[in-house]
């Protein structure tokens, strides 16, 4: 086996040594090469002052750096929620729409799992009644309860309604508790003025916690009135955790169909505002009453 010299190992290892810098020199500018190129493309946001982020508009701004037709996009935003035009920077998300993303989350999720404050029904004089539903994991987690008055319920409610009024308004939870104290205040007032001014005898409205849908038959088993009007809290998302639906239905039972039931939803003020939407419900009961039916069984 033949041996390398001093000579040549020290000639072999100034090669590799030669090569091994020629490797990291050239790894080292299209490292440098890369970092510009992505510097160029992305998108420097302004300093923005804000002391809640829940607060910034992000369908006022095209976050897209030098798009081809910003006016078009901003307009196209005026029209949806959708989270349209944000920008990036690499694969990732420009730092205000990834906070407002998180932002928006955490207010869905405090609509679901916060409930409607004791302050708000005594402001808004609605008494509280509970279905079977124990606690918010049970609510969460076995929607058939939700439809069920507990015994005490079923009293309270006897001893404080009279019975066979023409309206009886009911509030509910639902899934968001945000939506009740945002939109009621406004709603239920413009309900009630209007069906004064159709000449409607209504109910005294109350609260019902830890409720579904379905819990006005429930209701209407004890009270027996000609059209019940629902005002419950709809599954938050991104775009709004605040959003209420009114369903209406011809007197419901036990054993009702969903398609018996109107229902008037996006109740927000991104979405057909309170005030209107009360009024518009009014209109509806009447004409509900007027027909004798509701769903798909009266054409509104």
């Amino acid at each position: 086996m033949a041996l390398f010299k001093d000579e040549q190992i020290e000639s072999i290892v100034r090669k590799v040594i030669e090569e091994l810098k020629g490797k990291e020199e050239k790894a080292d500018i299209e490292m440098r090469s890369v970092e510009n190129q992505v510097e160029k493309s992305t998108y420097n946001e302004e300093t923005v002052e804000f002391s809640d982020i829940s607060e910034y508009s992000l369908y006022e701004k095209v976050f897209i750096k030098e798009p081809i037709d910003e006016e078009y996009l901003i307009r196209l935003k005026s029209l949806t929620p959708a989270r349209i035009a944000l920008g990036r920077t690499g694969p990732r998300y420009l730092t205000i729409p990834w906070l407002r993303f998180r932002a928006d989350h955490a207010s869905a999720m405090d609509a679901v799992f916060s409930d409607v404050s004791d302050d708000f029904l005594d402001r808004m004089g609605l008494f509280t009644v509970k279905t079977v539903v124990r606690d918010k994991d049970e609510y969460l987690t076995r929607p058939d309860l939700g439809r069920i008055l507990s015994e005490e319920a079923k009293e309270e409610i006897r001893k404080r309604c009279p019975l066979k009024p023409q309206v009886q308004v009911i509030v509910v939870d639902g899934l968001s508790s945000k939506a009740i104290e945002a939109n009621v205040p406004d709603f239920l007032p413009a309900l009630l003025e209007g069906l004064k001014a159709y000449d409607m005898e209504v109910g005294v409205p109350f609260f019902i916690k830890f409720g579904r849908v379905p819990v006005m038959d429930a209701v209407n088993e004890v009270i027996q009135a000609d059209v019940v009007v629902e005002l419950i809290g709809e599954r938050p998302g991104l775009g709004t955790a605040t959003s209420m639906s009114a369903y209406l239905c011809w007197r419901p039972k036990k054993g009702t169909v969903e398609s018996d039931r109107s229902v008037v939803s996006n109740i927000h003020d991104k979405g057909m505002p309170p005030v209107e939407a009360g009024a518009h419900v009014a209109s509806l009961v009447k004409k509900i009453y007027d027909n004798k039916g509701s769903g798909i069984n009266v054409n509104l």
